[in-house]
């Protein structure tokens, strides 16, 4: 390796105590660039250092083109943390600079280093990263898959105070914790305990967090525990919150099935259930779609707050609620749908429709449940002009009801499901 050869742009990872413990080789490349990129941190690290200093921060696109422009001319270094292609600023460099004109050369990641410390092997660890990223990937993951070790990369707003405090909140709360404070520094520290323990603790920003399963997942409850129930597919109507006395603002179990077997949905697809009413719709699809999300828009308040209480029984932390009225809620929502559910619209079905034909993603479905045949014509002639070819189907379905000491059929109203798909 030529280390003043100027065609190529080094991007080598340090850890906590900066030049110590780098070789000889890799010190050498450093001492000898003429531009030198990295964090405030990093560049601390090197204060003496006569090269050009450039931090980086939240302008990698400035950073990707002065490399660009200055190949071929100035020997360059990019600093980072750790392993540069682990959560690091490798990958992006990768992606905006000629690949033959990048070297790599990575430290041990803060996560390696946090899992020697412990001395847990990580191999078998889920590593998750809630660096601006909202809890309920880490919710989602526990819920599921109940890993027995997880590595978290923290921020200021998931702070590892505030990450126990949410798990003991949504009864998650059978894990060890292991904060790692300034892996590698003089001021490292290692601070373990429950998440009780933790909850009541501070911490400093530069930090990583090992979950290690130590017990039951969820506090032991009775077998019949709602907490403690898989649901299978098709949940009983009357298992849901939905309005009294006036029951049966909730699509009913046989015809909630049939829709969503419509929708085709995948392990992570994107829901946009509108006219939510009290969620079953919702609440299916997130047990379907684990690894998705699902947005639950409905303008009645009552039945709004009816979605919030059956997300916490159901334990969907992947539903977000959206109070609002549909087509304008929708412009809320920042996730384009591959499936729509349509159960209700207002009086607003024609923009509504063109909302979901706009951010629909490719091979996407729009399903409608309607009762009128005035709501069907609507819908099919809008979906027809919006390019997408549909079917019917009308279900027409009766449940058994005891009457004294024999059982006679009573039906349910009919209801036509529109499937769409362009």
């Amino acid at each position: 390796m030529n280390k003043g050869q100027t065609d190529k742009v080094y991007v080598i990872g340090i850890g906590d105590n900066g030049a110590n413990n780098l070789g000889k080789e890799t010190l050498s490349i450093i001492q000898d660039a003429e531009i030198l990129f990295g964090g405030e941190r990093h560049l601390k690290f090197f204060q003496a250092h006569p090269a050009e200093k450039v931090i980086v921060k939240s302008n990698l696109k400035e950073v990707a083109a002065q490399i660009n422009l200055e190949l071929g001319k100035k020997r360059m270094v990019v600093l980072a943390s750790g392993d540069p292609l682990f959560y690091g600023i490798g990958k992006y460099i990768l992606s905006k600079v000629e690949r033959d004109k990048v070297e790599i050369l990575p430290f041990a990641s803060s996560m390696q280093l946090a899992f020697a410390k412990i001395k847990e092997s990580w191999e078998d660890a889920h590593l998750v990263s809630l660096h601006a990223k909202p809890m309920e990937d880490l919710l989602n993951l526990i819920k599921i898959s109940e890993p027995k070790k997880i590595g978290l990369f923290t921020d200021d707003k998931n702070s590892p105070d505030h990450i126990a405090k949410t798990l003991i909140e949504k009864e998650l709360n059978g894990y060890q914790a292991y904060v790692c404070e300034n892996l590698g520094a003089e001021d490292e520290k290692i601070i373990s305990g429950n998440l009780e323990d933790i909850a009541r603790e501070k911490f400093c920003s530069l930090n990583v967090m090992i979950l290690i399963k130590r017990e039951k997942q969820y506090a032991p409850k009775d077998e019949k525990s709602e907490s403690n129930r898989k649901w299978s597919f098709g949940i009983p109507d009357l298992q849901f919150f939905q309005r009294t006395p006036e029951k049966g603002l909730i699509t009913k179990s046989e015809i909630r099935v049939i829709s969503l077997a419509k929708m085709k949905l995948q392990p992570d697809s994107i829901v946009w259930d509108i006219g939510a009413g009290s969620g079953s719709v919702s609440i299916e699809s997130a047990l379907l779609a684990p690894s998705g999300k699902v947005y639950a828009v409905e303008k009645n308040k009552e039945d709004f707050n009816l979605i919030q209480k059956n997300i916490e029984k159901f334990k969907t932390a992947n539903v977000m609620g959206i109070h609002g009225l549909a087509p304008d809620a929708l412009l809320t929502i920042p996730d384009n749908p591959d499936s729509c559910f349509i159960g209700g619209s207002a009086g607003n079905m024609q923009e509504i429709l063109r909302i979901c034909s706009e951010r629909l993603n490719k091979d996407g479905r729009i399903v409608v449940n309607v009762i009128t045949i005035e709501n069907l014509a609507e819908t099919w002639e809008s979906l027809k002009k919006l390019g997408f070819k549909s079917e019917v189907t009308l279900l027409q379905i009766s449940r058994s009801q005891p009457i004294l000491d024999i059982t006679r059929f009573a039906a349910l109203n009919p209801i036509f499901i529109i499937t769409a798909k362009k």
